[in-house]
């Protein structure tokens, strides 16, 4: 009897259900000492961590961000401006550790990228990246993003709002020269905050 009773209350405490929750910070000072813990919304069933480094000039920024993903995968993004690394988990509360810093060890693939001008820049990629990757969108007009990624991201189901045509492609500058548009920095926010706020 008492061990009915015992499988009884083990099926209720499972059927009841266990909400995900995820570490969530956002540190502009380089450590996101001061995390929370968010229960996740419907749907998010992944933790991810991001470091991202963004040069602009002489000034150079550091941004750690912890939060619920959807759909994520580990692995980094160079879009010349700026470099993210990602680290995904799929367990509850998983992302306590810091994203590393982005690599800047070239690895000898190169890609283009595109600033406000031109997407004829040569980047070199770095670390994981093993891919070239152009991204159009529509934001008032029709804009490019292009740079080097991770194979893993490349792989990764998540799609970006109002992005058409994102894709990756092997092989040196395989993500061929082409002009940009006025809105180009739109669609690169976008594309970043997409990523951070998954």
């Amino acid at each position: 009897m008492d061990l009915q009773i015992s499988v009884f209350l083990l099926f209720i405490l499972f059927a009841t259900g266990h909400s995900f929750s995820c570490y969530e910070c956002m540190d502009l000072t380089g450590s996101c000492a001061n995390q929370n813990v968010k229960t996740c919304p419907s749907g998010s069933s992944k933790c991810m961590s991001l470091t991202t480094v963004t040069q602009v000039g002489d000034i150079s920024a550091k941004v750690k961000t912890k939060l619920c993903a959807a759909d994520c995968a580990s692995g980094s993004m160079n879009l010349g401006m700026g470099r993210t690394s990602f680290l995904c988990c799929n367990t509850d509360r998983c992302n306590i550790q810091d994203a590393p810093d982005p690599s800047n060890v070239p690895n000898g693939k190169k890609c283009y990228s595109c600033d406000e001008k031109s997407c004829s820049n040569i980047l070199s990629c770095s670390g994981s990246e093993d891919r070239c990757f152009t991204a159009t969108g529509g934001f008032g007009g029709q804009s490019t993003v292009k740079g080097c990624v991770s194979k893993s991201i490349c792989d990764s189901q998540a799609s970006v709002k109002d992005v058409q045509g994102a894709s990756c492609c092997e092989g040196n500058l395989c993500n061929s020269a082409q002009s940009v548009t006025q809105s180009f920095l739109f669609l690169c926010c976008s594309l970043l905050f997409f990523i951070l706020l998954q």
